[in-house]
């Protein structure tokens, strides 16, 4: 065991090692044994601990106790364990952890399968971390602690925490690329109607979610707009060119009408104060955070290079714009990357190829008897898209330095053409390179959609501000946390899709009886298992029965005292 710096013991790590621990069975020496279906959840923790992440992570943790009884590991790997799931009202963690993988990964001094004197259900057994248990304990920790312990964190304490102490922990563990590509982005967090919401704003919003000023419309378009609650989320997302990974290194949880600039801008700041100079690169924002001033912070003082869309009214457009409808810029065509397919197989039985040919036929036949679908808007069709740059164009006022410029020209069916422009610090030496660096940013929007869609990111159960931000922070350190766990894993080709579907492509349908000894463990099959115990010499076969005997007998009593669940 280790001790955390007066945050608690230290986390229990159970090392796989087959060959050690099955020669100790083979001598009548085993701590616990347990069969188990093997889950992504214990990997996952294991993967925590073993690298050491979750240690430092309860080292650095901004706990509003000064006595602990319960370790601080405990409680982050129990409210990761919710989030894991996707489950965030804290009175649901008894269920939880009765079903998931984190107490197989920490071994049986964290906790075993009991059964339930009266109901007869197989629950937990857990010896807990100090001596005030007047009933016997069905979860590592008490739900009402994790509530508490969440509550009485304090909200700018804990985003600082994840801002330099847990982005610096993933820049410990190689989790930065040398690419050094960021995006920046604000999206909101909508909640009931309920002014008990602390912090929170009441805007007004059109039907795209975009919040409008009701100066500026007229009655029918402000009869289209809804009236709604929310918080924003401003964040900075790491990824490389290949959007093989999103980890957040950065984000703040404010009122839905603070603008989000200011904010943005101060997180890069603190970004390159606490994890350094070259680490970030290449920053990518949309042009809510357009700040001429800011922009020129970001190359001249921190070394990071903004790439961002300029606004149709601003000088610099409108100056690039009379050049190319002038004919002073050379415009080459653009064409969008194409993603690659799935490999066709090699091989086909004559069979499938058979099967195959038919449902081609068939399918060709429909097609020659559907009447032809109505033809889009021209107007809306792009038959072509080109690009230009502009070099060391200084229109910008409020930026103290020159900006490259990439001209985006679409054509369209209809003959009509459109522009959209580009702002670089960089020089542009490759167009195309430029512009599908930008697109990049759109990935974003996708990650939001997932984690308000499939981790419940603003469904908050409670309406004090600290457990707003509690939940948006564990939600965001738990996705981060299982996107580095899949690149150590060389599973990167998972990241894009949702938690969900990650879980279930990880989680073999596989049932392994594990045998611990001395903080070491072995995974057999049944028949494994089986055969070993069949092998053993006449005393191990002694030594494995009385110390089975003994175990069972206390097993037997583990729950006399059962609180209900």
């Amino acid at each position: 065991m280790k001790e955390s710096d007066g945050l608690g013991t230290g986390p229990i790590l159970y090392e796989r090692n087959d060959s050690f621990v099955i020669e100790a069975f083979r001598c009548g020496e085993f701590d616990y044994l347990e069969a188990v279906g093997e889950v992504s959840e214990a990997d996952f923790f294991r993967a925590l601990v073993g690298k050491n992440v979750l240690h430092k992570l309860a080292d650095t943790y901004p706990s509003p106790c000064k006595k602990h009884d319960v370790p601080v590991w405990v409680y982050l790997a129990s409210d990761l364990s919710m989030r894991f799931h996707g489950v965030h009202p804290f009175h649901a963690f008894p269920y939880v952890v009765r079903s998931g993988g984190m107490v197989q990964a920490f071994g049986p001094e964290m906790g075993h399968k009991a059964v339930h004197p009266q109901t007869g259900d197989v629950s937990l057994a857990c010896e807990g971390f100090n001596e005030k248990n007047t009933f016997d304990r069905q979860t590592p920790c008490d739900q009402d602690y994790l509530r508490k312990m969440a509550r009485r964190t304090e909200p700018d304490l804990l985003q600082n925490w994840f801002n330099r102490d847990v982005v610096g922990i993933f820049k410990q563990h190689h989790a930065f690329d040398a690419e050094g590509i960021f995006i920046g982005d604000a999206t909101y967090l909508f909640v009931p109607n309920n002014p008990n919401y602390e912090n929170s704003s009441l805007m007004l919003f059109d039907e795209q979610n975009h919040p409008v000023d009701t100066s500026k419309l007229t009655a029918k378009e402000r009869a289209r707009c809804t009236w709604k609650r929310c918080y924003k989320l401003v964040s900075l997302i790491h990824t490389n060119w290949s959007a093989e990974f999103f980890l957040y290194a950065g984000l703040v949880v404010t009122a839905g009408q603070d603008h989000e600039a200011p904010l943005l801008y101060r997180l890069v700041e603190a970004f390159v104060e606490h994890h350094g100079r070259g680490v970030m690169k290449r920053l990518i924002l949309d042009r809510g955070f357009l700040d001429g001033a800011q922009i020129g912070r970001c190359k001249q003082e921190w070394g990071v290079h903004v790439l961002i869309p300029a606004r149709h009214n601003m000088d610099i457009y409108q100056d690039v714009l009379g050049l190319a409808e002038a004919g002073e810029l050379s415009f080459q065509p653009w064409i969008p990357p194409v993603s690659s397919s799935k490999p066709i197989p090699v091989h086909r039985p004559p069979s499938i190829q058979k099967r195959e040919e038919a449902r081609q036929r068939t399918l060709a036949r429909k097609k020659a008897q559907t009447p032809p679908p109505d033809l889009p808007d021209p107007s809306k069709v792009r038959v072509r898209s080109e690009i230009a740059t502009v070099s060391r164009v200084e229109t910008f006022s409020s930026c103290p330095i020159p900006l490259d410029v990439l001209v985006n020209r679409e054509t369209y069916a209809d003959g009509h053409t459109d522009y959209w422009v580009l702002l670089d610090t960089a020089p542009i030496r490759e167009p195309a390179r430029s512009r599908q660096a930008y697109g990049l940013r759109t990935s974003i929007e996708e990650r939001h959609r997932q984690l308000k869609c499939f981790s419940d990111l603003e469904s908050f159960p409670s309406r004090a501000f600290s457990l707003v931000v509690h939940q948006v922070v564990f939600v965001l350190l738990t996705y981060s946390l299982l996107q580095w766990f899949l690149l150590r894993m060389g599973r990167k080709e998972l990241n894009p899709k949702t938690q969900t579907r990650i879980l279930d492509l990880l989680r073999p349908a596989l049932t392994v009886i594990i045998i611990y000894y001395q903080n070491y463990m072995a995974f057999l099959t049944p028949l494994q298992h089986q055969e070993l115990v069949l092998t053993l010499s006449e005393s191990a076969r002694k030594k494995i029965l009385a110390k089975t005997r003994r175990l069972r007998r206390s097993l037997a009593h583990a729950l006399e005292h059962a609180r209900p669940p």
